[in-house]
C-alpha cells in the first residue's frame, strides 16, 4: 500500500464541512483555535490570513487554499488596519449555510476541518508546519480545485448522500495538499513524511507498507529501490531519522495497536499478522515502543491518549 494512504487510514481520517463565508468591503474575523486540522479555500476574491505564532500575514488569492495543522487562533481579514471581531457570533447568524462579514460579496470562502484518531498528533500533525498554503496554479492545486468544484456540485444539487460524498472529496483534497507540500517543501517535513519526498526512501517505505509482516532485510529493501545497502541505510536514516528495520518495527507496532484498540483479536493472531512469531516477541517490542504492555494498552479507556514515546517517525 501507499504509505500516505496507510497512515491516513490508520488515523481514521474524516472531514466535516463548515459554514461558508461571504465578505466584502473592510472586514476582519478572529477565530478561536480550531479542533483538528482546519482548511479553507478561496473561491472568489482575496484576503489575508494571520495565524498566531506565524510571522507575517499569508496573502490568499482566488483559488488558494490552506491547512492549519496546529490549534492556534487565527484571523481572516480584508486589510491589516481593520479591527477584528469575534467570528463565533458572525457564524452563529449564518443563513443557508453562509455567514457574512463586512459589506458586499466580493470574497467567498468554503472550508471545514479534518479530524483524526488518537495517534494523529505524533504520526501526522507534528510532521507538518503550522500553516500549509497551497497557491492557485500549482499542479496539485488544480486537483484541489476539482475536488472543491465537485463538493460545490454535490451540495448544490442535493443528490442522495451528497454530504457523505462531499466529505470523501474533502479527504481527496487533503491528500493532494499533503502531496503538494511534500513536492514543494520537502525540508519542512520530518520523519516518514519527509521520506516520501526521496524516491529511494519512498520505494523502501512503499515496500514495507505493502507487506509489513515479511521478514525484511536491508538488502531486500535496497533491491526494491535499486541502490546499495549502504546508500539506502544512509538516505533512510537522513530522511526518516532512523534505520529502515527500526521503522518497520515501529510501523508493525502501530498496526498491532490499531487491532488492540478496535477488536478482541487474540494477541497471538495479531502477532502473526504483523510479522512476529510469538506473543512474547510482540509483547517485548510493543512495550519497548509504546511504553506499555499490549494487554494494558487494550484496557485503556477509549479516547485516552497514548503514552508519550518515540513514534514511527
Amino acid at each position: 500500500m501507499d504509505p500516505l494512504e496507510d497512515v491516513l487510514t490508520l488515523l481514521d481520517t474524516r472531514s466535516q464541512l463548515s459554514t461558508g463565508l461571504v465578505a466584502g468591503g473592510r472586514w476582519a474575523l478572529r477565530f478561536e483555535p480550531p479542533q483538528g486540522v482546519k482548511f479553507n479555500a478561496v473561491r472568489r476574491g482575496s484576503c489575508l490570513l494571520e495565524v498566531d505564532g506565524v510571522d507575517g500575514p499569508v496573502p490568499l488569492a482566488e483559488g488558494d487554499c490552506y491547512l492549519l495543522a496546529r490549534p492556534r487562533p487565527f484571523t481572516l481579514r480584508s486589510d491589516p488596519e481593520t479591527a477584528p471581531v469575534a467570528a463565533g457570533p458572525v457564524f452563529a447568524r449564518a443563513e443557508a449555510g453562509v455567514a457574512r462579514a463586512g459589506e458586499g460579496d466580493e470574497v467567498f470562502l468554503v472550508g471545514g476541518r479534518f479530524s483524526f484518531g488518537a495517534r494523529a498528533q505524533e504520526l501526522l500533525l507534528d510532521r507538518l508546519p503550522p500553516v500549509v498554503h497551497v497557491p492557485a496554479g500549482t499542479p496539485h492545486a488544480e486537483t484541489v480545485r476539482w475536488a472543491l468544484d465537485a463538493i460545490d456540485d454535490e451540495l448544490t444539487r442535493g443528490q442522495p448522500a451528497a454530504g457523505l460524498v462531499a466529505e470523501h472529496l474533502a479527504v481527496v483534497m487533503l491528500v493532494h495538499v499533503l502531496r503538494l507540500h511534500l513536492a514543494r517543501d520537502p525540508h519542512t517535513a520530518s520523519g516518514w513524511l519527509a521520506g516520501l519526498s526521496d524516491p529511494v526512501v519512498a520505494a523502501a517505505l512503499t515496500s514495507l507498507h505493502r507487506d509489513p509482516a515479511r521478514q525484511w532485510t536491508v538488502a531486500d529493501l535496497a533491491a526494491t529501490a535499486a541502490v546499495s545497502r549502504s546508500t539506502l541505510a544512509a538516505r533512510f536514516r537522513t530522511a526518516v531519522g532512523m534505520g529502515p528495520l527500526e521503522y518497520l518495527t515501529r510501523w508493525r507496532i502501530e498496526l498491532a495497536a490499531r487491532q488492540l484498540r478496535e477488536g478482541s483479536t487474540t494477541l497471538a493472531v495479531i502477532a502473526r499478522s504483523v510479522g512476529y512469531g510469538s506473543e512474547s516477541a510482540l509483547s517485548v517490542a510493543f512495550k519497548r515502543v509504546m511504553g506499555v504492555a499490549p494487554g494494558d494498552y487494550r484496557r485503556r479507556p477509549a479516547g485516552q491518549g497514548t503514552p508519550t514515546v518515540a513514534p514511527p517517525s
